[in-house]
């Protein structure tokens, strides 16, 4: 919404300080009606790295941080401390300058980060160079055997309710303040501690197992004396190493050859930035032309590379032969980073980065402990009943009066009243989570659900957030061709059979012999026969794929032999750099055209006739995002034919192909129907025609300036006037059940972003065709911008749309949130989907992050690549798919999952019931050390403010375990609704983000119903008092011990046989008890009727009105899940 106010100008810069030289102080945020406006302050028109002040260290303020951090609290100039500085100068050559000078060396290697410099490698030798390298190892524990025991006591003494129980448990040791036994503080706060250590140290060894693993897989070294095998954990930099197909990529190599001629060698790259395209990367040349990989350790050459970054779409090096003294440079086309798969042949490669140092590691992030939005609010609760500890205590002084000794019986009355703040709240809460994660698993609707992390699963009950990945995650990394269209003839799955019918009648027709003239032929109306094989034609030729012969060499037939004879039986599988094109192709081998083989320079087709047609390939002209096309110009061998191939989106095609009334029609048909869409066109050439293109194309190729741009120019003006032959529809197999899951997703409240990292076309496809975005809904694709200015008016744009689905590039978000992160994320956050494309694994983790700052809700991501695990450690719940593309996200994920649709079940299921129950679970808890303070405080009041305990330790310390602890655990089973209506009712859902379940208002109720209880117990039993203490303490702890089972039953919703085993078993723990303790209770009076009728009335009248109050709450207000029985 825009106020009525003038705009308020940047001038956090400079108008230098512009990337285009114009100052933000001359251009408005808004327009409206009256002039500029705004809704944006100063604060939030500054870049990102001026919106806070960056986290000083302890190193810091140990050494010269001091003067910066008084000069702000204090107001002194810095003029001042200058003046002190040049003193501290004069001090240099004093013992005491000396030591100076070694703090501040020390806080200079504390502060610094590593700083990574480029390297110089030597084929074959790691110790040609006095740098030292990271080993390559992966690491994915959070403690070694020095740091478990420190780092985990840090962690959980963090808790407030921890760190009390320890102040707590240490003052006992203090005569004067002791209360009662120190088994009584010290034996549950070490078996707290002990539960929280056993676990953690199972999930790091969980992870250390997982690593080592992983370390321990073997690969090939070449060495002087022969190839040995070794660990990937002892590869270092220098190495080479061999890699056969399918292997995965150890560390960061330069290819030096391949088993191809050419050497090129295709690499799988989805562990790394989430694309299943095959990527083509070749060998170095001089390498390449040795006879073996044995002549590469005599070969003397050297190799330069840069600094490691994390880019991994560029690489700046050089190789240089000492042997020919010539130097090649080096890009990323000579490169197979850490975690890609090698897809074809095999390879040997030199080690260049190792470790820390790799691509794929400086793109993840270190894992972190996550902290579950409840035990914060749990912690948060613990403090306020501190406040009320320390309140009550103060009241019992000021009513005692302040004379002698005054605060030992302050410090006594705090450690009487710590009841209060169970320390079995934090035991009962982790063995819950510890029963949720094992449900979870045991659930048979998500069979192989494996929970990783047993910290957050109630975390899962109030996500408003999802991030999910693209490929792998909601797609199942399969295209399969759906639809051929012609504009008057439109051919679908059902349907392909006369695809083939038309196609061998066309090829199986005697073919004229033609020459090639200078004019081309004129144009006649084509049969339906003819353009299905110009169109299936076209396609089996406009591409970048490779077919790749796995049973045996297409170089090993002899292409001159009867056809009959070169139709052995052997597997094809195609290589590209598009799943597309290899649906394409694979398409157009069932129906009968097929790609025989293909090099550089020729590709063969063979017909359905099993005739081979040879084509020369003239010229390639890739895909690129800018150009949205690829084309080709290929030259029959046989008739000398020259036809210029073209396909691409149908935004960019449109314009190029000659007039038709039906293209835009049918493109928004299928777009609708989920299908990725490509326009086929062609175009005839003369020879004449030809070489003068060649002529110009060269020309443009050679020139210095603005080379790009030239040879764009010749190309488009191939581009003119060509002739549609078809429109193609190929569809990205959803993962199973995607559409219903996201729609129970989102009609539980939850917002969904998908972060890949795809092209912009293929993810607003996905988007549509999964009903991320609903057929009803508007998209608003964020232009592709490059500076301030840019993204100003474009978010000025986005602005006016409401209600529609935003789609962004990585590029254009990152100027977003350089210079407008707060109103970015704030519209953002408004649309009811976002799609991030083009987006790295560092960005997909800094969008979480954002996220979770600005709206303070609790996210979910969710991948099954090894470029989506910085984004699920990231999330507050991380969910792994185990898929095509390894194991990797599920291993660091905290859930692992087979497929997505079990997302829908693990949170409105699973989520829902751990959040409800671990909230009932703590409330419970919580209201079970209230009552028994309260009638501390109310004994403590009544006996003359003594500081004297009403129970023994023992009691005590059995009252909160074995006579309770079973029917208070037992709610760990309980549930408001089943799963069936928790799934097709996704509504109630939404109930869980507002955090009803516990907040302070339950918080305070469970307080009065404590208070109420433990007032009635203590006054009732001094009301049936008689003539022994010892009486009052039977009575009031059994009618204690009743109430709580009694107030177990009053909170279950729905009944479990287990339930009722836990509170016939607490009872007759308790009854077995009595007879066991007989010094401190009387066993005569506890068998008299008299003992009986006062602990029954004393516990009816503390229970029977809350059963009348729940009856009316249900009948005139009832739960909104009641109604849906």
């Amino acid at each position: 919404m825009m106020h009525d106010v003038r705009i308020r100008y940047y001038t956090g810069a400079s108008r230098n300080d512009s990337p285009d030289g114009v100052g933000m102080d001359e251009m408005p945020l808004m327009i409206g009606n009256e002039g500029f406006e705004t809704d944006e302050n100063e604060y939030l028109m500054r870049p990102r790295g001026t919106h806070g002040s960056q986290k000083k260290g302890l190193c810091y303020y140990l050494c010269d941080g001091w003067k910066d951090a008084c000069s702000r609290f204090f107001g002194i100039g810095r003029s001042v401390f200058r003046e002190i500085h040049l003193e501290e100068k004069k001090q240099r050559n004093s013992a005491f300058g000396q030591r100076h000078r070694c703090c501040d060396s020390c806080g200079e290697r504390c502060r610094r980060k590593k700083e990574y410099k480029p390297r110089t490698v030597y084929l074959g030798r790691q110790n040609a160079t006095d740098q030292t390298f990271p080993p390559n190892v992966v690491r994915n524990q959070k403690y070694n055997v020095f740091t478990f025991i420190p780092l985990v006591l840090f962690e959980q003494f963090q808790f407030f309710l921890n760190f009390y129980f320890l102040c707590l448990a240490c003052s006992q040791f203090i005569p004067e303040v002791r209360v009662a036994y120190l088994y009584t503080y010290w034996i549950p706060l070490a078996f707290v501690i002990t539960v929280t250590m056993v676990r953690e140290c199972v999930d790091d060894v969980r992870r250390f197992r997982r690593d080592r693993e992983v370390n321990s897989q073997k690969y090939t070294k070449l060495t002087s004396s022969g190839p040995i095998q070794i660990p990937s954990s002892q590869i270092k930099v220098g190495d080479l190493i061999l890699l056969e197909k399918n292997q995965r990529v150890p560390a960061d190599l330069v290819l030096l050859r391949t088993t191809e001629r050419n050497g090129s060698v295709f690499i799988r790259t989805d562990q790394l930035d989430g694309e299943t395209d095959w990527k083509l990367r070749l060998a170095v040349t001089p390498t390449q032309r040795l006879d073996s990989n044995a002549e590469l350790l005599e070969y003397k050459c050297q190799l330069y590379s840069e600094k490691p970054q994390r880019d991994i779409h560029s690489f700046i090096g050089t190789f240089t032969s000492s042997e020919n003294s010539t130097e090649d440079s080096l890009s990323i086309e000579n490169t197979v980073w850490a975690s890609t798969v090698i897809a074809s042949g095999s390879a040997v490669g030199v080690v260049i980065y190792t470790g820390c140092e790799t691509r794929s590691t400086m793109n993840t992030s270190r894992p972190k402990t996550k902290v579950g939005l409840l035990d914060e609010e749990v912690n948060t609760l613990t403090k306020l009943l501190f406040v009320m500890v320390a309140i009550l205590a103060l009241i019992m002084m000021i009513l005692k009066g302040f004379g002698g000794s005054w605060y030992q019986y302050m410090f006594r009355f705090i450690a009487l009243f710590s009841a209060i703040i169970p320390i079995s709240l934090r035991v009962n809460l982790d063995m819950g989570k510890v029963c949720y994660s094992w449900m979870v698993m045991q659930d048979k609707n998500i069979p192989d659900t494996v929970t990783r992390s047993t910290t957050i699963p109630e975390e899962l009950g109030r996500i408003s957030y999802l991030l999910s990945d693209k490929t792998g995650t909601l797609t199942q990394n399969d295209m399969v061709f759906k639809r051929l269209h012609l504009g008057t003839v439109s051919f679908t799955a059902e349907t392909m059979d006369e695809v083939m019918q038309h196609l061998s009648a066309a090829y199986s027709t005697p073919k004229e012999s033609s020459s090639v003239t200078s004019k081309a032929a004129p144009k006649v109306r084509r049969t339906v026969v003819t353009r299905v094989q110009q169109a299936i034609k076209a396609i089996a030729l406009c591409h970048n794929v490779t077919p790749v012969y796995e049973d045996s060499d297409p170089d090993e037939i002899d292409l001159d032999q009867p056809e009959a004879d070169q139709q052995i039986d052997r597997h094809v599988t195609y290589q590209a750099s598009s799943p597309d094109e290899v649906a394409l192709v694979t398409w157009t081998e069932s129906v009968g055209l097929v790609l025989n083989r293909r090099d550089l320079n020729s590709m063969t087709l063979r017909t359905p006739s099993n005739q081979l047609i040879k084509y020369q390939i003239l010229q390639i002209f890739p895909f690129t995002s800018e150009t949205k096309r690829m084309g080709i110009i290929v030259k029959e061998e046989d008739t000398g034919e020259i036809t210029f191939y073209m396909k691409g989106a149908d935004v960019v095609m449109q314009s190029i192909v000659q007039y038709n009334d039906w293209l835009d029609e049918e493109c928004g048909n299928m777009a609708r129907e989920g299908l990725r869409t490509l326009v086929v066109a062609k175009k005839s050439l003369t020879e004449e025609q030809y070489q003068d293109f060649e002529n110009r194309y060269h020309q443009a190729k050679m020139s210095i300036q603005e080379r790009s741009a030239k040879v764009a120019a010749v190309i488009e003006s191939l581009e003119r006037d060509m002739e549609l032959l078809c429109l193609t529809g190929v569809e990205d197999k959803l993962q199973e059940g995607v559409r219903p899951s996201l729609e129970l997703l989102r009609n539980a409240g939850i917002k969904i972003w998908m972060l890949t990292g795809d092209k912009l076309e293929t993810a607003t496809c996905i988007a549509k065709s999964s009903r991320l975005v609903s057929r009803s809904q508007d998209i608003h694709v964020f232009k592709a911008i490059s500076n301030r200015s840019e993204a100003h008016l474009e978010l000025n744009a986005f602005r006016r749309k409401s209600d529609c689905a935003l789609i962004i590039m990585g590029e254009s978000l990152e100027i977003c949130l350089q210079f407008y992160e707060h109103e970015f994320m704030e519209l953002a956050c408004q649309c009811p989907a976002v799609v991030v494309c083009r987006c790295s694994p560092t960005q997909k983790a800094d969008i979480v992050k954002l996220l979770k700052t600005h709206t303070r809700k609790r996210t979910c991501s969710i991948g099954d690549g090894g470029n989506d695990v910085s984004m699920i450690q990231m999330a507050d719940v991380g969910i792994g798919i185990v898929g095509k593309e390894g194991k990797q996200a599920s291993l660091a994920a905290d859930f692992s999952i087979t497929q997505f649709s079990y997302l829908t079940r693990l949170l409105l299921v699973h989520g829902r019931n751990s959040y409800k129950r671990s909230a009932s679970l703590s409330q419970f808890v919580i209201h079970r050390g209230l009552i028994i303070t309260t009638m501390q405080a109310v004994f403590s009041a009544v006996f003359y403010f003594a500081s004297v305990p009403l129970f023994p330790g023992f009691l005590t310390v059995g009252y909160s375990t074995v006579f309770t602890m079973f029917p208070v655990f037992s709610l760990v089973l309980d549930k408001d609704v089943s799963s069936d209506i928790a799934m097709t009712y996704p509504e109630l859902y939404k109930d869980m983000t507002k955090g009803r379940s516990l907040n302070y208002k339950t918080f305070f109720m469970w307080v009065l119903i404590s208070m109420f209880q433990g007032g009635v117990i203590m006054y009732g039993a001094f009301l049936l008092f008689e003539a022994d203490f010892i009486h009052i303490v039977a009575i009031t702890f059994t009618s204690l011990i009743i109430t709580e089972l009694l107030m177990v039953a009053l909170t279950i919703r729905t009944w479990h046989y287990l339930m009722i085993l836990a509170e016939f078993l607490s009872l007759g723990i308790y009854v077995a008890s009595l007879a066991v303790f007989r010094a401190f209770f009387d066993t005569d009076f506890l068998e008299t009727w008299d003992f009986v009728w006062k602990v029954l009335v004393i516990t009816s009248v503390s229970c029977i009105p809350l059963y009348i109050l729940k009856y009316l709450r249900r009948r005139f207000s009832p739960p909104s899940y009641s109604k849906l029985f």
